[in-house]
Order: structure tokens, then C-alpha cells, then sequence
């Protein structure tokens, strides 16, 4: 499996620098990350299609044991106590 490239973030200086620059009109503002993120929605659709199937496909491939054994370890983890440190 391939390692992703760690995401540089921008210093303090250099942030200030740009904010500066925005803030006389030297450079066009830049836009939150959520609103430069465009998603391709056929991609989108696609996925959502998937997501939709996969849950209940999955389910229908599980044996009844198995099913009791999920549901025990999630049981156990919702009542488990929370660590006193």
C-alpha cells in the first residue's frame, strides 16, 4: 500500500502575509476548504447507490451466529464504563 503525501501547512508568518494581501486587494480572497472541494456528482450518486446495497447485501450473506456475536460486542460496547483516568 502506498503512503499519502503529509499535507504542508502554511506558517504563522506566511498565513498573516496572506491575509494581508486579501485584506489591501492585492490578491483575490481564498475560499474556505469545503467551498473549493467540487465533487464530480456522478461520482456521488454512484457511491451513494453502493452504500445503499452493500449494507443489506452484507447482511443477508451473515449467518444468525454471527449476527448474535456482532450485536454482543456491541452491546458490551455501549455499556461499557468509562476508564477513571
Amino acid at each position: 500500500m502506498t503512503k499519502k503525501a503529509a499535507k504542508l501547512r502554511p506558517d504563522v508568518a506566511e498565513t498573516a502575509f496572506r491575509v494581508m494581501l486579501e485584506a489591501i486587494g492585492e490578491e483575490p480572497k481564498t475560499l474556505p476548504p469545503n467551498e473549493r472541494d467540487e465533487k464530480n456528482a456522478e461520482a456521488v450518486e454512484r457511491g451513494r447507490a453502493g452504500g445503499r446495497v452493500g449494507g443489506k447485501v452484507r447482511a443477508a450473506k451473515l449467518t444468525k451466529a454471527r449476527r448474535a456475536e456482532i450485536a454482543r460486542t456491541a452491546a458490551r460496547a455501549r455499556r461499557k464504563k468509562p476508564d477513571a483516568s
